[in-house]
């Protein structure tokens, strides 16, 4: 059983798909199709249920992903030891990313990694569940770290260090009822038409935490992924909605006020596994973080 096999059947199962995990591995669609075949002739099972529109891991398929996972970070901790005495750092490095990381200038943070470790290439991924799609895929081992807004302890499984954090604020369209006022108590929201983000979004559970904690009600009409575009729905009237301070554009037709009952704050952190010692890039990145942020 070659490593290489592992790898790319590793690849599929996380992308659920042949042709994106040959993208994802630089590979040809046909290397990653003749070496899953190669695994499956040698377990003598097939691992995964092939049809037009998906790929589905079978059950033996579905037993075999974590020792699976499990051998390739064996095999990656070795190399990493060996990287050590040499002096380099090899290999690569998966990260989960929220959709909008204003806090930390991702680029710029990408960019300094890469000219210290040139030989480490960094694969980013973003998750349709936010946050909590992001910690999923740290604790079944398709990501080394990730970039998660995580209100309250983190979950079971899950190291985490916050890095910042950012006010929420209130924003409503320039000609409605409580455009030109500083705040607004929370309880004076619960009839108001929210646009917010799905459920498993750092800042979707801060604000639900706010009104359960009050005992309000609020009517959700629109959910959207990107936190980035949310001022513009407001914008065009489908709905108020609370954001981070830093995704608000400074413009006349929005209006942005505080809740003044109410402590509302969208915390970001880097959040890796618990259960899995993370690797010499994963090591690396958390340095560089740490100093970001610090």
């Amino acid at each position: 059983m070659e490593l290489r096999h592992l790898e790319y059947f590793v690849a599929v199962a996380d992308a659920r798909n042949f042709t994106r995990a040959a993208e994802q591995l630089h590979v040809v669609q046909s290397g990653v199709s003749a070496a899953v075949k190669a695994l499956e002739a040698e377990l003598g099972s097939p691992l995964f249920e092939r049809t037009s529109k998906r790929v589905d891991l079978t059950d033996a398929g579905r037993a075999l992903l974590p020792a699976a996972r499990a051998t390739l970070d064996a095999a990656r901790a070795a190399r990493d030891a060996v990287d050590d005495v040499r002096g380099g750092l090899r290999g690569s490095l998966r990260i989960g990313t929220m959709t909008s990381v204003g806090l930390v200038d991702l680029p710029a943070l990408l960019g300094e990694f890469h000219r210290r470790y040139p030989d480490v290439t960094i694969r980013l991924a973003v998750n349709p569940s936010g946050s909590r799609g992001l910690v999923e895929a740290l604790t079944a081992g398709s990501l080394d770290l990730a970039l998660v807004s995580l209100p309250g302890p983190a979950p079971a499984g899950v190291a985490v260090t916050p890095l910042a954090s950012a006010p929420l604020v209130l924003v409503v369209p320039g000609d409605h009822r409580l455009a030109g006022r500083r705040s607004v108590p929370l309880a004076e929201l619960a009839e108001e038409p929210f646009v917010d983000f799905p459920l498993g979004y750092g800042n979707r559970a801060v604000v639900d935490r706010a009104f359960d904690a009050a005992s309000l009600r609020r009517h959700v009409v629109l959910e959207v992924t990107d936190v980035g575009t949310g001022a513009d729905f407001v914008r065009h009237g489908l709905g108020v909605a609370i954001l981070p301070l830093f995704v608000v554009p400074d413009a006349s037709d929005l209006s942005m006020l505080t809740i003044d009952d109410t402590d509302l704050v969208w915390p970001m952190a880097v959040a890796w596994s618990a259960t899995r010692a993370p690797s010499a890039a994963a090591r690396a990145m958390l340095g560089l973080l740490d100093a970001t942020a610090a």
